[in-house]
């Protein structure tokens, strides 16, 4: 490489020039441009008086400067190209052009790994969706696909859902109703004072309404009939669980999540295909752990145990390319035993109730937990991973753990331990995953632990401040949530000039039942 990347002159990093990818963006895993890619944008001009205007609705290709390619307006079924850049003829028809060169099928952003994984849709799947349908489409490829999953790769399940949408109009609305909804949410303030509301863009609000309206009026027709039975009505189930989390990420994730478990049960189990079997082992797993996480913020047994990941004993197998957030399974399943113990000790079952010995045992097994070998160990498919990141992922989740459990424990002892080292540590891993890396859109969950037990004011600044760039980079409204709850907390601890040592209880007596992963 003789000059430095585009990539890295965007960054405002210097860059090695070591080779194709670099070793800078190999390491944050992002791509590696050796120049400004081309965006689409609606109308004539990307800036001054002209902007937005176009002359017969056609759709100019320019360099990008400012926001992201993906949210300007869904152009319109008659757009033309006008740019030669696009290695089309000016005034070509969208028609007269091969799938991966239209306009609605371009990749746009620079960290989709869809340069080189092709889209699995041919024209005729395509032919029956509007301008507006196949934006979102689009938009879902290249911007949500990313987003909730660890590495985006050729194996990413979100992307081999695709194809199974195109087939069934309910599974393509919730898809869409997910892609808008993220749409909508793209120019929100982070806004944590109650008196305010959040605006979202309008015209993306609206069709994100209509998509979720159209798949759960279809869903509630599926599941009167045979159509319960299909993989697709799971997959629209559990892309709701998604849906919720760009929402608000309280009230109806639980419901969705109950639901699309006992719709796994009932699936026939002879041979699906390979691609529908990695769907469907795929949503066992993420079940799992948003099950395992999101019960650690609600009401004691608000949420069934499912034994539908035992179906697939080689599930417990970790693999952050088929991963929503990359947590270690031996932590998950530790939360999920130290969550047991909370509610049991919430209701004062005292005969159902683990010996401390045990309880001990599980939070011992989380701190001696080695992180590196972890990372080091993950069997790697078509994306490198940054063992570095990935070893700080775990050991965010660890000691989020290790914070939760010393908690069960001194419910369990009636005892009060101070944490404030290992939230130290918590905040100051997650502030190194901020610059650099990709994955602080996983630990979410880690960083409102370290909230509620943080007490100095500066961490509590900071912790918001991390939580503001969570924002950015994802558009999750459950976000704006949890800074919420832990302002609301911080305020009650302050009042009562108390040590936070009871949250694990409080937390799930709030108003509401919280998924903040």
């Amino acid at each position: 490489m003789t000059q430095a990347c585009y990539t890295c002159r965007r960054r405002h990093i210097q860059c090695d020039r070591s080779g194709v990818p670099c070793a800078k963006c190999q390491k944050a895993g992002l791509q590696c441009l050796d120049k400004r890619p081309v965006r689409w944008v609606q109308g004539v001009a990307i800036r001054g008086g002209m902007r937005g205007k176009s002359f017969e609705n056609s759709l100019v290709c320019t360099s990008p400067v400012g926001k992201i390619d993906m949210c300007s307006t869904p152009p319109s079924d008659n757009s033309v190209i006008t740019d030669t850049q696009c290695d089309a003829k000016p005034g070509t028809p969208l028609s007269g052009l091969p799938p991966l060169l239209r306009p609605n099928n371009m990749v746009v952003s620079t960290r989709s790994a869809l340069t080189n994984v092709p889209l699995p849709m041919d024209d005729a799947a395509l032919m029956g969706l509007n301008s507006s349908s196949r934006y979102y489409l689009d938009y879902y490829n290249d911007r949500i696909c990313q987003l909730f999953i660890v590495y985006d790769s050729q194996n990413n399940p979100f992307r081999n859902l695709i194809p199974l949408a195109l087939s069934d109009n309910v599974l393509l609305d919730a898809l869409l109703g997910l892609a808008a909804r993220h749409r909508a949410n793209f120019d929100h303030p982070f806004l944590i004072n109650g008196t305010q509301e959040t605006l979202a863009s309008a015209e993306p609000h609206h069709e994100a309404l209509r998509f979720k309206h159209r798949a759960i009026q279809g869903l509630t027709k599926a599941l009167q009939g045979r159509e319960a039975y299909r993989d697709t009505t799971v997959a629209t189930v559990f892309l709701l669980v998604f849906l919720d989390l760009l929402e608000s990420g309280c009230d109806q994730w639980n419901y969705h999540l109950e639901g699309a478990k006992s719709l796994m049960a009932i699936i026939p189990s002879e041979d699906p295909g390979r691609t529908v079997q990695r769907i469907r082992q795929f949503i066992t797993k993420q079940i799992h752990l948003i099950e395992a996480l999101g019960a650690t913020f609600v009401r004691p047994h608000l949420l069934s145990q499912s034994n539908s990941i035992d179906q697939y004993p080689g599930l417990l197998e970790d693999a952050v390319e088929e991963s929503f957030l990359g947590c270690p399974e031996y932590i998950l399943t530790s939360l999920q035993f130290l969550s047991i113990q909370r509610d049991i000790i919430a209701h004062g079952n005292v005969s159902g109730q683990a010996p401390i010995s045990d309880v001990l045992s599980v939070v011992n097994g989380v701190k001696e937990f080695d992180c590196y070998f972890w990372a080091s160990s993950l069997r790697q498919q078509s994306v490198m991973h940054n063992v570095d990141d990935l070893t700080k992922l775990a050991r965010a989740y660890q000691l989020g753990a290790m914070l939760y459990g010393q908690r069960v424990l001194d419910a369990l002892q009636n005892t009060r331990t101070r944490q404030d080292s290992l939230v130290s540590e918590l905040v100051r891993l997650v502030e190194q995953l901020k610059v650099g890396s990709t994955l602080l859109k996983c630990v979410l969950w880690p960083v409102t632990v370290a909230g509620l037990e943080c007490q100095e004011r500066p961490q509590r600044d900071l912790i918001i401040h991390l939580l503001e760039t969570f924002w950015i980079d994802t558009h999750c409204l459950n976000v704006m949530n949890a800074a919420k709850i832990l302002k609301a907390h911080w305020t009650k601890i302050d009042e009562s000039k108390s040590v936070a040592t009871d949250w694990i209880f409080d937390i799930g007596r709030l108003s509401h039942d919280w998924l903040l992963i």
